[in-house]
């Protein structure tokens, strides 16, 4: 399985459980791995033909800036599901990271692993 991958992605969102949080846009952080198989496209040379990570990128951005959940668990999760159900993703990882969100932190988050790496 090949991978195809999205690092340090940055997004503003609505994220938190404190009723502050829901008042204000923080920053979020994404790292995303997707398992693909390249070789048609590698072969083809044909945009068409492979995992097209601007496209995810793009749909990644719209659920998180229009996210209504409050906590980076409930927000990886769905960004995980909607990225391997709507472009046929068999196997990601996901970093979904609050920068700033403890003192003395850079950042704290979530890791998650779905579906079956081949």
């Amino acid at each position: 399985m090949d991978i195809v991958y999205i690092r340090d992605l940055r997004i503003e969102t609505t994220i938190g459980i404190f009723a502050w949080e829901q008042q204000i846009r923080q920053q979020v952080r994404l790292d995303l791995e997707m398992g693909t198989d390249i070789r048609k496209g590698a072969k083809s040379d044909d945009i068409n033909d492979v995992l097209d990570y601007k496209s995810v990128a793009k749909r990644v951005i719209d659920l998180v800036e229009n996210n209504e959940l409050t906590l980076v668990e409930a927000l990886a999760e769905h960004i995980a599901s909607t990225v391997m159900e709507e472009f046929g993703v068999p196997w990601l990882r996901l970093t979904l990271g609050k920068p700033g969100a403890v003192r003395g932190s850079r950042e704290v988050g979530v890791t998650i692993e779905r579906g079956e790496r081949a």
